[in-house]
């Protein structure tokens, strides 16, 4: 294979059904619809989603961090973070070890909010495996886990 990609297949020769990136695309896309009345009805997003979700696992993150965990957009991050914080979700603190940075750590509002969104999920996230093996499961976790350790850009 050569650097300019002139000896790698074309999209057309792989197909739409055979290329990773657009398969892992629908299936998010899919995901995300999924909970999107649900998270409506609480008055969250996505990107707010996505901050209670890690931080309820990951609790005291840097903003820059949490951006990473939560595959959101800093801009994005900053204004979800803000309603987040309004509606008494999350609270931010100065790091203590450096006063230019903060952190944000989950309220037992955030947590409960999560908690009940979590079921939601829970059962989204089961009906993509129906039909699957935990055997399957497993092995497609380690091929994602090893995926995302070739494509990772920070070192979490």
């Amino acid at each position: 294979m050569s650097d300019s990609g002139k000896d790698l297949p074309r999209l057309g020769e792989i197909g739409l059904q055979n290329f990773a990136p657009y398969l892992m695309n629908r299936i998010m896309g899919r995901y995300n619809a999924s909970l999107r009345d649900e998270l409506a009805k609480m008055g969250l997003t996505t990107p707010k989603m996505r901050s209670l979700a890690v931080l309820s696992v990951i609790d005291g993150l840097l903003i820059s961090e949490l951006a990473v965990y939560a595959v959101v957009e800093k801009s994005t991050l900053s204004r979800a973070l803000d309603k987040l914080e309004e509606e008494g979700l999350v609270r931010r603190q100065t790091d203590p070890n450096d006063s230019r940075a903060t952190r944000i750590f989950i309220t037992e509002a955030g947590r409960a909010a999560f908690d009940r969104l979590w079921p939601t999920m829970a059962a989204s996230y089961e009906r993509m495996f129906r039909g699957i093996s935990r055997e399957e499961r497993a092995a497609f976790i380690v091929v994602l886990q090893k995926i995302l350790q070739n494509v990772r850009q920070h070192p979490f």
